[in-house]
């Protein structure tokens, strides 16, 4: 199935893996794109020379293009853009507010960059920055999502800008696909049906809850800014927490992570800086990455934040990504055969 998307990537079909942190290191990255996808790497729980493993690990395990998911406020993110560039890495994806200066410098050195937004405001501006595309995540995403349905916010977004448009939020199969096309996307971008593969690192226990789940909620008591998780007796302890308990969680997380006092304060300073959070969500925001971590590689499914999609409630299955493509693209075609036969009649 040939779209813009493919067009811009190089990749056989127009199906994206999110940057999730803890999850998408090098071995779903490069499963992904073996698969023909395109598989995305995500930077921001790695640090430096972690992320330059990483692409290499993907280099070794395949030649199909791939991509590498960056913090913009990242203190070393000009130098991770400058990795990127060395190792020619075909995509640059953005999460939360890219910097225009960086997207210059990877436009100039040829790399394709992909910021994702959740509102058309977002894309207008980007788009006049020259990136080369976006992903648009509706509600129904996982992790930071705002209030707006895919089903609202795509063919705003496809209306207001004339680069290639990938859709998130809320897709798991071959009629997502359809429809996102028929909105006028050029593909779609999932994380949750990837993290619930046989390729995803995330360990079995963990996997288990989500594949148990039924429920998931926008929650602000993370890290201050509307988060979409699997609904959980620690999340709703969260939900529940004041300023005390944020400042026990703060010295629970310190021992697990062995981070310093400096370090959380610094980190939730930055959290801080252009939103109006109190000192709660502020301490909690330093524990982000700690919470995330805590599910995601340790199995603490009881400690830690797991971010979800709402489509988990629909996803029953471990395929890997090879199977799950190869799904995806056949149910795509059947559906168009239908409808091609349904306007024939």
């Amino acid at each position: 199935m040939r779209t813009a998307l493919t067009d811009l990537v190089g990749c056989r079909h127009p199906i994206v893996q999110t940057g999730m942190g803890y999850v998408a290191g090098a071995r779903l990255t490069a499963a992904t794109s073996r698969a023909g996808g395109l598989g995305i790497i995500a930077s921001a729980t790695m640090s430096l020379d972690e992320m330059t493993e990483a692409i290499r690990s993907v280099r070794e395990r395949t030649d199909a293009p791939f991509g590498v998911n960056l913090r913009s406020d990242a203190d070393d993110a000009a130098e991770r853009v400058e990795v990127l560039i060395k190792h020619e890495v075909k995509v640059a994806s953005f999460a939360l507010a890219p910097r225009q200066e960086l997207i210059a410098r990877l436009k100039d050195a040829g790399v394709v960059t992909i910021p994702s937004v959740g509102a058309r405001r977002h894309a207008e501006k980007v788009a006049a920055w020259g990136v080369d595309a976006v992903i648009v995540q509706g509600g129904e995403g996982g992790g930071h999502t705002g209030p707006v349905p895919t089903s609202i916010l795509l063919p705003q977004v496809v209306d207001a800008v004339d680069i290639p448009v990938i859709a998130a939020g809320g897709f798991y199969d071959g009629r997502g696909l359809v429809s996102a096309l028929a909105y006028g996307a050029a593909g779609i971008a999932m994380g949750t049906r990837f993290l619930l593969t046989t390729d995803s690192p995330v360990p079995s226990a963990v996997k288990e809850t989500y594949l148990a789940a039924a429920e998931t909620l926008v929650t602000t008591r993370v890290d201050g800014v509307p988060h979409r998780v699997l609904r959980t007796p620690f999340v709703d302890s969260l939900e529940r927490s004041r300023l005390l308990r944020a400042v026990m969680n703060s010295a629970r997380f310190k021992r697990l992570s062995g981070l310093s006092w400096a370090s959380l304060i610094r980190e939730g300073r930055r959290m801080k800086h252009g939103r109006d959070l109190t000192w709660a969500q502020v301490l909690q925001a330093a524990n982000t990455p700690i919470l995330l971590r805590a599910a995601m590689v340790d199995g603490r499914a009881d400690l830690g934040v797991m971010a979800s999609g709402q489509v988990v409630g629909a996803l029953a299955d471990l395929p890997s990504c090879d199977e799950l493509i190869t799904r995806i693209m056949t149910e795509a075609e059947t559906v168009l055969e239908r409808l091609a036969q349904h306007q024939g009649s």
